[in-house]
């Protein structure tokens, strides 16, 4: 696979298809450094430039596993994405910080853990809704004219608060999650984003795995799997939310590829300002995520996928209460 095509996130050029590394250090069970640091060096191969991470995953761990896979010559190909805003990284995700000082204290500290001197695109994982947005991209502005951050971004950001933020200081990014099964943002979110000249980086664009089929039961997830505490992924819903997949199944046989790769095109074709940026430790599922972002579907195709996977048909909300409770509404 040769020449992997380029997107706009606002003014920041990336390959038409990230790298997330959350699950390499976070939420998916037992991890391995070697593997994960493999598959981001074939990734790079393949014309990835988009590596995505924060100082949550794995308590920073996941900072340090991609600081060491970019060291060296590679760091000049990876346009390199970080977040903050857990205070209580080791803990529950629900402790948020956006005040001005710990802006300043969580850059520096994910700049040492990632071994780098600048952070290409730094987003606030989400939004703290205690302290005024203004405040908190006025601090993430003065980290950009420190040379610290080159580009600014939010993540699950309501309309109203990514145009206050747009207000302070040019908002690159959104990052938020976007796939057939969670389409919250379609409304009114994206608009303003296009308004505003803000690219869209869908995370868990697959459904957490769910929609390549992979996944057809809780019992073979490991212990500490996210996934095992999601209401999609509960007895009932799961059956429900499997039609689904199954339907996604027969329309990807009759292209032939894979559920997965029909459902990760799909978000390619919501846009040129669109960039997902699925998360795998293998290289086997890099790969064929890959050929999804050179996948062309015809109107009929995307209609059809429409038509099986509609945005009221999924069963369960995509988060737990407490989860959803960090999300800004």
């Amino acid at each position: 696979m040769t020449g992997m095509p380029t997107r706009a996130l606002g003014a920041l050029t990336v390959s038409a298809q990230g790298l997330g590394c959350m699950g390499m250090s976070h939420g998916y069970g037992t991890s391995d450094d070697a593997q994960s640091t493999a598959t981001i060096h074939r990734a790079l191969d393949l014309g990835v430039t988009l590596f995505d991470t924060s100082d949550f995953y794995g308590g920073g761990h996941n900072e340090e596993l991609i600081g060491r896979a970019l060291a060296g010559h590679r760091r000049e190909q990876a346009v390199l994405a970080t977040k903050f805003g857990f205070a209580n990284r080791l803990g529950e995700p629900t402790a948020l910080r956006g005040d001005a000082a710990y802006v300043r204290q969580a850059c520096d500290a994910s700049l040492r853990r990632l071994g780098v001197d600048h952070i290409d695109l730094y987003y606030q994982h989400r939004v703290d809704p205690d302290v005024p947005i203004e405040e908190t991209v006025g601090a993430m502005a003065e980290l950009v004219a420190a040379g610290k951050v080159r580009h600014l971004g939010l993540s699950e950001a309501s309309a109203r608060t990514i145009r206050r933020a747009h207000a302070v200081h040019p908002i690159t990014a959104l990052q938020s999650e976007w796939s057939l099964w969670t389409r919250d943002l379609e409304a009114e979110i994206v608009p303003v984003c296009r308004e505003l000249g803000i690219g869209v980086v869908p995370f868990s664009p697959l459904g957490r795995g769910f929609l390549t089929g992979r996944v057809t039961s809780v019992d073979g997830l490991e212990a500490g799997d996210l996934r095992r505490t999601q209401p999609r992924f509960a007895d009932g819903n799961l059956e429900r939310n499997l039609a689904i997949v199954d339907a996604l199944n027969d329309l990807a046989a009759r292209r032939g590829v894979t559920a997965g790769q029909l459902a990760l095109a799909w978000v390619q074709h919501r846009g040129a300002d669109v960039v997902p940026i699925p998360g795998t430790r293998r290289q086997k599922y890099l790969e064929e995520n890959l050929a999804a972002a050179t996948l062309d579907l015809s109107a009929e195709e995307l209609a059809a996928i429409d038509a099986v996977a509609p945005a009221d048909g999924v069963a369960g909300t995509r988060y737990d209460e407490g989860s959803m409770s960090a999300v800004d509404q």
